[in-house]
């Protein structure tokens, strides 16, 4: 679904009560029964009339077939809930046009009341898995909106905590401002994703500077775990005054990666560390190849030589930073069972480009056999 949010400005003071009733009931009911919700509202004058305006704006929905009258919250319930929350605390005004939209997340850009510009992001988790999963069916079959809602709030409760960890440690992410449910505000960086990018003047420094990323993550204590074209943002700055041209005349730029998208993050102590600190590696060099047809005399480092790196020069370990602060390991561990459920169908960015780039050998590969085929029979006069 997509964020509507044209009807926030028509729920009294009623509705929202009655909102917030059936997200507090959903802790306990997929649906809410009715009369739990006028108790949990607090109305002394009955729940029914704002029952049937949040019903009508597709906030809550009733479902058929069940043994009592009761409600269940949708994502367009709780994605007005975080709304107001950020709304009483200024961190939105005005709700702007979506710029993005990711496999089980949507970017929109909002305002604050002196508009400042700030990038709203929508965790929708169980939103592909609805359609696509055909693995894992053992735990996806029991997933329930409440379940998923659930999981959304520990993706966003995740990524805020890692981002606001990154964030004080000096490294180039989005300021993280607040953190409401299954949404997260931050700041907007105008910068471009890497995958719009078609050409560089320096790959190798680029390069280079990516790589050192991945390295200064791991001596954090820290594994993205999803290193690729779609989560890396380039801002552009144009050199300071008396800076050399480049090669081409052109005036000195400098490009600095952006770093987004934390929800599969991962300690250097995790089981699979090796495998995704070696996937985010092999990431940055295919993209490299395929896009700037740039390829390093380096192999490139191994998680052994991260490994080598952690805690060094007084590296705060943030994989136990985050924890600390709130985002506890079993958090992490029920997060982790849906990424994984999920996993096998939902290929990364690089993944696709390693299949991608395999199934265009394998044609170029038949073509060159049909080619010479037909030169043959042509040769010996059967063509």
């Amino acid at each position: 679904m997509r964020l509507d949010s044209k009807n926030l400005r028509h729920l009294a003071t009623e509705d929202w009560k009655t909102l917030t009733a059936v997200e507090t009931g959903s802790r306990n009911h997929e649906v809410v029964p009715t009369p739990l919700i006028e108790q949990l509202s607090g109305l002394r004058g009955g729940v029914h009339r704002s029952i049937s305006t949040l019903a009508k704006f597709g906030l809550i929905a009733r479902l058929k077939n069940i043994k009592y009258d009761g409600y269940r919250l949708t994502y367009g319930g709780l994605d007005y809930l975080a709304l107001n929350t950020h709304r009483k605390h200024k961190n939105i005004y005005s709700v702007g046009n979506q710029i993005g939209m990711g496999k089980e997340s949507d970017i929109i850009v909002v305002a604050d009341e002196k508009g400042v510009q700030k990038v709203l992001k929508i965790h929708r988790l169980g939103r592909i898995s609805f359609r696509t999963v055909t693995t894992n069916r053992d735990y996806l079959k029991n997933r329930t909106t409440g379940s998923w809602m659930y999981m959304s709030r520990l993706a966003a409760m995740k990524e805020y905590s890692f981002m606001s960890a990154l964030r004080e440690n000096g490294f180039p992410v989005p300021e993280p401002l607040a953190q409401s449910r299954h949404t997260i505000v931050m700041s907007l960086i105008d910068a471009f994703p890497l995958r719009q990018i078609s050409s560089v003047p320096n790959p190798a420094l680029l390069y280079a500077d990516l790589i050192s990323l991945i390295m200064r993550l791991a001596q954090h204590g820290l594994i993205h775990g999803d290193f690729n074209e779609f989560n890396i943002l380039i801002l552009e700055e144009k050199g300071k005054d008396g800076e050399k041209m480049d090669e081409n005349g052109d005036e000195s730029r400098n490009l600095t990666p952006i770093l987004i998208d934390f929800p599969q993050m991962i300690s250097v102590d995790h089981a699979n560390a090796e495998f995704y600190f070696d996937r985010d590696v092999n990431c940055t060099k295919l993209f490299f190849q395929r896009r700037f047809h740039f390829t390093s005399d380096d192999q490139g480092p191994s998680f052994a030589e991260a490994r080598e790196l952690l805690g060094k020069d007084g590296a705060t370990r943030l994989d136990i930073s985050v924890e600390a602060s709130g985002f506890s390991r079993k958090m992490a561990k029920d997060l982790e069972k849906y990424m994984k459920a999920v996993a096998t169908d939902h290929e990364s960015a690089c993944e696709v480009a390693l299949r991608e780039e395999e199934e265009e050998e394998e044609e170029e590969q038949e073509g060159s056999k049909e080619e010479s085929e037909t030169s043959g029979r042509r040769n010996t006069g059967l063509g």
